[in-house]
Protein backbone atom coordinates (compact mmCIF):
# COMPACT_ATOMS: atom_id res chain seq x y z
CA UNK A 1 0.00 0.00 0.00
CA UNK A 2 1.31 3.46 -1.20
CA UNK A 3 0.45 5.88 1.76
CA UNK A 4 1.95 9.42 2.00
CA UNK A 5 2.78 10.86 5.52
CA UNK A 6 3.91 14.78 6.02
CA UNK A 7 7.40 14.53 6.49
CA UNK A 8 9.11 16.90 9.44
CA UNK A 9 12.02 17.26 7.03
CA UNK A 10 10.39 19.21 4.46
CA UNK A 11 11.40 22.79 6.04
CA UNK A 12 15.01 21.59 6.28
CA UNK A 13 15.27 20.39 2.79
CA UNK A 14 13.88 23.75 1.44
CA UNK A 15 16.48 25.16 3.86
CA UNK A 16 19.28 23.46 2.32
CA UNK A 17 18.07 23.89 -1.41
CA UNK A 18 18.35 27.76 -0.15
CA UNK A 19 21.73 27.89 0.74
CA UNK A 20 23.14 25.25 -2.05
CA UNK A 21 23.02 24.34 -5.34
CA UNK A 22 22.72 20.87 -4.86
CA UNK A 23 21.28 18.64 -2.15
CA UNK A 24 21.75 15.38 -1.27
CA UNK A 25 19.34 12.85 0.50
CA UNK A 26 20.76 10.34 2.19
CA UNK A 27 18.77 7.36 3.57
CA UNK A 28 17.81 4.01 3.88
CA UNK A 29 16.11 1.82 0.81
CA UNK A 30 12.21 2.39 1.15
CA UNK A 31 12.34 5.24 3.62
CA UNK A 32 10.63 7.76 1.87
CA UNK A 33 13.36 9.86 -0.08
CA UNK A 34 11.74 9.64 -3.60
CA UNK A 35 8.27 10.74 -2.08
CA UNK A 36 9.26 13.22 -0.50
CA UNK A 37 11.64 15.08 -2.88
CA UNK A 38 8.88 14.66 -5.59
CA UNK A 39 6.21 16.45 -3.35
CA UNK A 40 9.02 19.14 -2.49
CA UNK A 41 10.13 19.61 -5.88
CA UNK A 42 6.94 19.12 -8.09
CA UNK A 43 9.22 21.58 -11.13
CA UNK A 44 12.37 19.17 -10.91
CA UNK A 45 12.60 16.59 -13.61
CA UNK A 46 12.97 12.75 -12.59
CA UNK A 47 15.53 10.38 -13.01
CA UNK A 48 15.93 6.51 -11.34
CA UNK A 49 19.40 6.15 -12.29
CA UNK A 50 18.86 2.52 -11.43
CA UNK A 51 16.57 1.69 -13.88
CA UNK A 52 18.82 0.13 -17.20
CA UNK A 53 17.56 2.48 -19.94
CA UNK A 54 18.74 5.90 -17.46
CA UNK A 55 22.19 4.47 -16.31
CA UNK A 56 23.37 3.63 -19.80
CA UNK A 57 22.31 7.45 -21.52
CA UNK A 58 24.09 8.52 -18.21
CA UNK A 59 27.23 6.81 -18.41
CA UNK A 60 28.20 7.64 -21.38
CA UNK A 61 27.56 11.66 -21.34
CA UNK A 62 26.66 12.63 -17.81
CA UNK A 63 26.83 16.30 -18.50
CA UNK A 64 24.71 15.92 -21.42
CA UNK A 65 22.18 14.26 -20.08
CA UNK A 66 21.94 16.41 -16.70
CA UNK A 67 22.03 19.71 -19.09
CA UNK A 68 19.33 18.64 -20.98
CA UNK A 69 17.02 18.51 -18.30
CA UNK A 70 18.71 21.11 -15.76
CA UNK A 71 15.93 24.14 -17.09
CA UNK A 72 13.29 23.12 -14.11
CA UNK A 73 15.48 21.63 -11.80
CA UNK A 74 17.14 17.79 -11.71
CA UNK A 75 16.53 14.87 -9.44
CA UNK A 76 18.71 11.88 -9.44
CA UNK A 77 17.57 8.76 -7.80
CA UNK A 78 20.48 6.27 -6.51
CA UNK A 79 23.01 8.84 -7.59
CA UNK A 80 26.17 6.37 -6.59
CA UNK A 81 24.92 4.18 -9.70
CA UNK A 82 26.30 6.35 -12.09
CA UNK A 83 29.35 7.42 -10.42
CA UNK A 84 30.33 9.94 -13.75
CA UNK A 85 27.12 12.14 -12.69
CA UNK A 86 29.46 13.67 -9.45
CA UNK A 87 32.31 14.92 -11.94
CA UNK A 88 29.50 16.58 -14.56
CA UNK A 89 27.14 18.31 -11.61
CA UNK A 90 30.81 20.12 -10.97
CA UNK A 91 30.67 21.52 -13.92
CA UNK A 92 26.86 22.49 -14.22
CA UNK A 93 27.11 24.05 -11.01
CA UNK A 94 30.26 25.79 -11.50
CA UNK A 95 28.99 27.68 -14.74
CA UNK A 96 26.42 29.18 -12.31
CA UNK A 97 26.93 29.47 -8.56
CA UNK A 98 24.32 31.08 -7.96
CA UNK A 99 21.22 28.53 -8.92
CA UNK A 100 20.20 27.28 -5.57
CA UNK A 101 18.44 23.96 -5.10
CA UNK A 102 18.45 23.21 -8.73
CA UNK A 103 19.88 19.53 -8.53
CA UNK A 104 18.65 16.72 -5.55
CA UNK A 105 20.54 13.75 -5.29
CA UNK A 106 19.28 10.35 -3.63
CA UNK A 107 20.89 7.67 -2.52
CA UNK A 108 20.99 4.88 -0.19
CA UNK A 109 24.04 3.10 -0.33
CA UNK A 110 26.23 5.91 1.79
CA UNK A 111 29.92 5.62 1.22
CA UNK A 112 29.34 5.67 -2.71
CA UNK A 113 27.89 9.07 -2.35
CA UNK A 114 29.58 10.33 0.30
CA UNK A 115 33.28 9.85 -1.52
CA UNK A 116 31.56 11.38 -5.16
CA UNK A 117 30.72 13.54 -3.00
CA UNK A 118 33.77 14.79 -1.22
CA UNK A 119 35.92 14.20 -4.57
CA UNK A 120 33.95 16.72 -6.78
CA UNK A 121 30.62 18.74 -4.92
CA UNK A 122 32.90 19.70 -1.40
CA UNK A 123 31.09 23.13 -0.80
CA UNK A 124 28.56 22.67 -3.24
CA UNK A 125 26.14 20.63 -1.26
CA UNK A 126 23.91 20.28 1.27
CA UNK A 127 23.93 16.86 3.16
CA UNK A 128 20.25 15.62 4.52
CA UNK A 129 19.72 12.47 6.36
CA UNK A 130 15.98 11.24 6.10
CA UNK A 131 15.33 8.97 8.62
CA UNK A 132 12.20 6.47 9.09
CA UNK A 133 8.98 8.04 10.24
CA UNK A 134 8.42 9.70 13.14
CA UNK A 135 5.30 9.15 15.75
CA UNK A 136 4.35 12.48 14.99
CA UNK A 137 4.44 11.91 11.53
CA UNK A 138 2.90 8.49 11.25
CA UNK A 139 0.09 9.80 13.46
CA UNK A 140 -0.16 12.37 10.65
CA UNK A 141 -0.91 10.35 7.51
CA UNK A 142 -4.75 9.88 6.01
CA UNK A 143 -5.32 7.21 8.04
CA UNK A 144 -3.38 8.14 11.45
CA UNK A 145 -1.44 5.47 13.32
CA UNK A 146 -1.18 5.41 16.99
CA UNK A 147 2.50 5.20 17.89
CA UNK A 148 2.38 1.63 19.47
CA UNK A 149 1.92 0.61 15.68
CA UNK A 150 5.16 2.51 14.99
CA UNK A 151 7.17 0.99 17.93
CA UNK A 152 5.95 -2.57 16.47
CA UNK A 153 5.98 -2.38 12.79
CA UNK A 154 9.42 0.67 12.54
CA UNK A 155 8.93 3.61 10.83
CA UNK A 156 9.16 2.45 7.24
CA UNK A 157 5.73 3.75 5.62
CA UNK A 158 5.36 0.34 3.30
CA UNK A 159 5.92 -1.93 6.60
CA UNK A 160 3.67 0.42 8.46
CA UNK A 161 0.75 0.01 5.95
CA UNK A 162 0.89 -3.58 5.59
CA UNK A 163 2.23 -6.93 7.23
CA UNK A 164 5.43 -5.70 8.76
CA UNK A 165 6.84 -9.19 9.11
CA UNK A 166 6.66 -9.94 5.55
CA UNK A 167 8.13 -6.73 4.30
CA UNK A 168 11.15 -6.90 7.40
CA UNK A 169 11.94 -10.43 5.48
CA UNK A 170 11.88 -9.04 1.86
CA UNK A 171 13.80 -5.77 2.35
CA UNK A 172 16.73 -7.97 4.78
CA UNK A 173 16.80 -10.66 1.96
CA UNK A 174 17.71 -7.85 -0.60
CA UNK A 175 19.68 -5.61 2.21
CA UNK A 176 22.22 -8.74 2.67
CA UNK A 177 21.97 -10.45 -0.83
CA UNK A 178 22.37 -7.26 -2.75
CA UNK A 179 23.37 -4.39 -1.22
CA UNK A 180 26.24 -5.15 1.23
CA UNK A 181 27.68 -7.62 -1.84
CA UNK A 182 27.68 -4.17 -4.00
CA UNK A 183 29.72 -2.60 -0.96
CA UNK A 184 32.19 -5.42 -1.20
CA UNK A 185 31.41 -6.68 1.88
CA UNK A 186 32.50 -10.17 1.42
CA UNK A 187 30.42 -12.06 3.89
CA UNK A 188 27.73 -14.82 3.51
CA UNK A 189 23.90 -13.15 4.20
CA UNK A 190 23.98 -16.81 6.84
CA UNK A 191 27.11 -14.77 8.44
CA UNK A 192 25.38 -10.98 8.50
CA UNK A 193 22.10 -12.59 9.73
CA UNK A 194 23.43 -13.99 12.85
CA UNK A 195 25.54 -10.95 13.81
CA UNK A 196 22.03 -8.64 13.48
CA UNK A 197 20.41 -11.67 15.22
CA UNK A 198 22.85 -11.40 17.69
CA UNK A 199 22.86 -7.55 17.95
CA UNK A 200 18.94 -7.72 18.31
CA UNK A 201 19.48 -10.04 21.81
CA UNK A 202 22.08 -7.62 22.87
CA UNK A 203 19.37 -4.57 21.92
CA UNK A 204 20.88 -1.04 23.96
CA UNK A 205 23.85 -3.14 25.68
CA UNK A 206 27.33 -2.05 25.57
CA UNK A 207 28.98 -2.86 21.89
CA UNK A 208 31.86 -5.86 22.46
CA UNK A 209 33.02 -6.95 19.29
CA UNK A 210 35.48 -9.26 20.69
CA UNK A 211 32.65 -10.92 22.47
CA UNK A 212 30.52 -10.76 19.16
CA UNK A 213 33.71 -12.00 17.23
CA UNK A 214 34.19 -14.93 19.63
CA UNK A 215 30.42 -15.84 19.70
CA UNK A 216 30.60 -16.26 15.96
CA UNK A 217 33.98 -17.84 15.52
CA UNK A 218 34.65 -14.43 13.16
CA UNK A 219 37.97 -12.63 13.01
CA UNK A 220 37.33 -8.98 15.03
CA UNK A 221 38.06 -7.50 12.02
CA UNK A 222 35.42 -9.24 10.01
CA UNK A 223 32.80 -8.56 12.57
CA UNK A 224 34.04 -5.08 12.97
CA UNK A 225 33.62 -4.51 8.73
CA UNK A 226 30.13 -5.85 9.20
CA UNK A 227 29.20 -3.33 12.03
CA UNK A 228 30.93 -0.48 9.79
CA UNK A 229 28.49 -1.26 6.89
CA UNK A 230 25.48 -1.81 9.06
CA UNK A 231 26.20 1.74 10.57
CA UNK A 232 26.96 3.54 7.23
CA UNK A 233 23.77 2.03 5.40
CA UNK A 234 21.38 3.22 8.83
CA UNK A 235 20.76 0.17 9.93
CA UNK A 236 22.59 0.58 13.55
CA UNK A 237 22.93 3.43 15.00
CA UNK A 238 26.05 3.29 17.58
CA UNK A 239 25.34 5.95 20.66
CA UNK A 240 28.81 7.40 22.05
CA UNK A 241 29.65 7.62 25.89
CA UNK A 242 29.82 11.04 27.19
CA UNK A 243 32.84 12.16 29.17
CA UNK A 244 33.67 14.68 31.75
CA UNK A 245 35.86 14.90 34.11
CA UNK A 246 34.29 14.41 36.95
CA UNK A 247 36.47 11.88 39.10
CA UNK A 248 33.55 8.72 37.94
CA UNK A 249 35.40 5.53 36.54
CA UNK A 250 33.05 5.69 33.01
CA UNK A 251 31.85 3.29 30.61
CA UNK A 252 34.05 4.21 27.55
CA UNK A 253 32.05 1.99 25.02
CA UNK A 254 29.19 2.98 22.90
CA UNK A 255 26.07 1.34 22.67
CA UNK A 256 24.33 -0.42 19.82
CA UNK A 257 21.06 -0.26 18.84
CA UNK A 258 19.07 -1.62 15.67
CA UNK A 259 17.53 1.66 14.42
CA UNK A 260 14.63 -0.13 13.60
CA UNK A 261 12.40 -1.90 16.31
CA UNK A 262 10.35 -3.39 13.23
CA UNK A 263 13.63 -4.92 12.14
CA UNK A 264 14.59 -5.57 15.75
CA UNK A 265 11.25 -7.41 16.60
CA UNK A 266 11.36 -9.59 13.27
CA UNK A 267 14.75 -11.12 14.14
CA UNK A 268 13.68 -11.76 17.44
CA UNK A 269 10.69 -13.49 15.65
CA UNK A 270 8.20 -10.60 17.77
CA UNK A 271 4.66 -10.43 15.90
CA UNK A 272 2.02 -8.47 17.85
CA UNK A 273 2.32 -5.52 21.23
CA UNK A 274 1.04 -8.68 23.44
CA UNK A 275 3.96 -10.90 22.55
CA UNK A 276 6.22 -7.51 22.55
CA UNK A 277 4.95 -6.85 25.99
CA UNK A 278 5.86 -10.65 26.85
CA UNK A 279 9.52 -10.60 25.68
CA UNK A 280 12.35 -9.97 27.69
CA UNK A 281 13.63 -7.05 24.90
CA UNK A 282 10.50 -5.37 25.90
CA UNK A 283 12.38 -2.69 27.87
CA UNK A 284 15.25 -2.32 25.30
CA UNK A 285 13.19 -1.90 22.49
CA UNK A 286 11.16 0.96 24.01
CA UNK A 287 14.40 2.33 24.79
CA UNK A 288 15.30 2.29 21.35
CA UNK A 289 12.02 3.65 20.25
CA UNK A 290 12.14 6.61 22.09
CA UNK A 291 16.05 7.42 21.68
CA UNK A 292 15.56 7.32 17.95
CA UNK A 293 12.46 9.10 17.56
CA UNK A 294 13.60 12.18 19.83
CA UNK A 295 16.93 12.00 18.10
CA UNK A 296 15.19 11.93 14.56
CA UNK A 297 13.78 14.94 15.75
CA UNK A 298 16.10 16.94 17.33
CA UNK A 299 18.11 16.42 13.90
CA UNK A 300 15.70 18.53 12.29
CA UNK A 301 15.34 21.16 14.50
CA UNK A 302 18.68 21.54 15.89
CA UNK A 303 21.10 19.83 13.54
CA UNK A 304 24.16 20.14 15.01
CA UNK A 305 23.15 18.60 18.32
CA UNK A 306 25.07 15.41 19.59
CA UNK A 307 24.06 13.20 20.99
CA UNK A 308 25.12 10.69 23.94
CA UNK A 309 24.17 8.63 26.72
CA UNK A 310 26.02 8.38 29.63
CA UNK A 311 27.23 5.39 32.38
CA UNK A 312 29.67 5.03 35.39
CA UNK A 313 31.59 1.75 36.58
CA UNK A 314 28.53 2.39 39.41
CA UNK A 315 25.78 1.71 37.51
CA UNK A 316 24.48 5.46 37.10
CA UNK A 317 23.04 5.92 33.53
CA UNK A 318 21.47 8.45 31.85
CA UNK A 319 19.55 6.65 28.66
CA UNK A 320 19.80 10.10 26.46
CA UNK A 321 21.81 13.21 26.39
CA UNK A 322 21.18 15.75 23.74
CA UNK A 323 24.13 18.84 23.91
CA UNK A 324 23.18 21.65 21.81
CA UNK A 325 25.98 24.40 22.00
CA UNK A 326 26.68 24.54 26.06
CA UNK A 327 23.39 23.79 26.56
CA UNK A 328 22.79 19.98 27.73
CA UNK A 329 19.08 17.96 27.73
CA UNK A 330 19.36 14.70 30.28
CA UNK A 331 16.45 12.31 29.31
CA UNK A 332 15.71 8.65 31.44
CA UNK A 333 13.56 6.18 29.12
CA UNK A 334 11.02 3.58 30.99
CA UNK A 335 9.04 1.13 29.82
CA UNK A 336 6.57 1.46 32.92
CA UNK A 337 5.84 4.59 35.08
CA UNK A 338 8.52 7.35 35.90
CA UNK A 339 9.00 7.42 40.37
CA UNK A 340 10.34 10.24 42.15
CA UNK A 341 12.92 7.79 42.99
CA UNK A 342 13.91 7.87 39.75
CA UNK A 343 13.63 11.18 39.25
CA UNK A 344 15.90 12.26 42.31
CA UNK A 345 18.66 9.24 40.53
CA UNK A 346 18.66 11.32 37.30
CA UNK A 347 18.71 15.01 39.54
CA UNK A 348 21.55 13.67 41.61
CA UNK A 349 23.45 12.17 38.16
CA UNK A 350 22.67 16.33 36.28
CA UNK A 351 25.28 18.00 37.51
CA UNK A 352 28.00 15.66 36.27
CA UNK A 353 26.82 15.85 32.66
CA UNK A 354 26.26 19.83 33.10
CA UNK A 355 22.68 19.35 32.57
CA UNK A 356 20.06 21.88 34.07
CA UNK A 357 16.47 19.77 33.99
CA UNK A 358 15.97 16.10 32.78
CA UNK A 359 13.16 14.06 31.60
CA UNK A 360 12.10 10.97 32.27
CA UNK A 361 9.80 9.43 29.25
CA UNK A 362 7.43 6.76 29.96
CA UNK A 363 3.77 5.27 28.43
CA UNK A 364 2.18 7.10 31.28
CA UNK A 365 -0.16 9.91 30.68
CA UNK A 366 0.01 13.43 31.77
CA UNK A 367 3.04 15.87 32.41
CA UNK A 368 4.21 16.48 36.06
CA UNK A 369 7.26 17.22 38.31
CA UNK A 370 8.63 14.77 40.19
CA UNK A 371 11.16 17.13 41.91
CA UNK A 372 12.69 20.96 41.05
CA UNK A 373 14.62 19.36 38.52
CA UNK A 374 13.17 16.85 36.51
CA UNK A 375 9.90 16.54 34.75
CA UNK A 376 8.03 13.16 33.66
CA UNK A 377 6.08 12.89 30.16
CA UNK A 378 4.04 10.13 28.61
CA UNK A 379 5.39 9.90 25.07
CA UNK A 380 2.94 10.64 22.62
CA UNK A 381 3.09 12.00 19.47
CA UNK A 382 4.88 15.18 20.12
CA UNK A 383 5.57 14.54 23.89
CA UNK A 384 7.63 18.71 23.93
CA UNK A 385 9.57 17.48 26.20
CA UNK A 386 12.55 19.18 24.07
CA UNK A 387 14.42 22.56 25.56
CA UNK A 388 13.62 25.42 23.56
Amino acid sequence: MNVSFPRLAVERLHHLAGQFPAVLILGARQVGKTTLTRAAFPGHAYVDLEAPRWREMFAEDAAFQIGQRAGGGVILDEAQAVPTVFAALRGLIDADRQRYGAFVLLGSVQPMLVRGVAESLAGRVGILELDPLTALEAGGGPTPLPWQRVWLAGGFPDALTGDFREWQEAYLRTYLERDLPQLGLDADALFLRRLLTMLAHQQGGLLNVSALAGALGASHGRVSRALDIFEQTFLLRRLPPYFRNVGKRLSKSPKAYLRDTGLLHHLLNIGTLDELDAHPVRGASWETFVVEDLIRRERLTHPFSQAYFWRTAAGAEIDLLLQRGDAMGAVEVKAGIGTARQARGLGEALPDVGAAAGWIVDQGEGDEALNPYVRRRAFAADPGWLPA
